[in-house]
């Protein structure tokens, strides 16, 4: 062997190991790489929406991993035995499950106390509608941490912590740079939020705060905007079509 093949090492961010005679483990293997697609999720959203949500949302995130990494320096604490022949670094707490537990609870009080669906014209049919939402997003949550478990990357007690730091850091984010801004616009927070709204860099990279102006975040608005204009389009030239 040489020596540059000795020194090649694979990269684990993206490198799962599941027992294959198992298609369960299989299906958690893809799973558990869904903080790692999410990330290009988020950065696609920010460029194309400009929304603040999305890129607070996502720099809560980034800071959610920074506590962690640092949280696994200050305690060091090993992974499960038999996780140690293929992975590195220490498992206390589980950085997926506390980016899983971050990425719903965010998500979940945003859909509850502000974000509001079309309607069905149902009232039941579109409070059903928001209860699968929910529970949609905890199902994900909790399969994501669990392949943590089944895979023997981390024990029930790294588990445990990742998804309640996690879940912390997304309430008390939400709270502070969502909820209370838009309940209270003349509190600190709300005077922060509007001074990033109306701060020159902001104007000049077409930021926008739709959340605070459309219950739906102007989904509705646009597609409207849109439909208005495709059926003037679309009547121009069934004019010059019959000319």
């Amino acid at each position: 062997m040489t020596d540059i093949a000795a020194e090649r090492v694979s990269l684990d961010l993206t490198h799962v190991i599941y027992d294959a005679s198992s298609d369960t483990s299989f299906v958690l293997a893809l799973l558990t790489l869904s903080p790692i697609l999410l990330m290009p999720a988020y950065a696609v959203l920010a460029v194309h929406t400009r929304e603040l949500t999305i890129i607070n949302m996502w720099a809560g995130q980034l800071l959610s991993e920074g506590l962690n990494l640092v949280l696994k320096h200050i305690f060091k604490q090993e992974r499960p035995v038999d996780s140690q022949l293929h992975l590195y670094g220490y498992g206390f707490p589980s950085s997926h499950s506390q980016y899983m537990g971050y990425f719903s609870a965010f998500l979940i009080c945003h859909m509850y106390f502000r974000h509001r669906f079309a309607s069905s014209g149902s009232v039941v049919l579109d409070q059903l509608f928001r209860v699968i939402v929910y529970l949609g997003l905890a199902a994900w949550c909790a399969i994501v941490a669990h392949s943590r478990l089944v895979l023997l990357y981390h024990t029930p007690h790294q588990v445990k912590w990742g998804l309640g730091i996690g879940m912390v850091l997304g309430v008390s984010h939400y709270v502070c740079t969502e909820l209370l801004p838009a309940k209270f616009p003349d509190s600190v927070f709300g005077r922060i939020r509007s001074a990033i709204v109306n701060h020159p860099i902001s104007v000049w990279l077409q930021l926008r705060d739709g959340w605070s102006v459309w219950a739906d975040g102007g989904r509705e608005a646009e597609w409207k905007q849109w439909r208005t204009e495709w059926l003037k389009q679309h009547a121009r030239l069934v004019g010059k079509k019959t000319i």
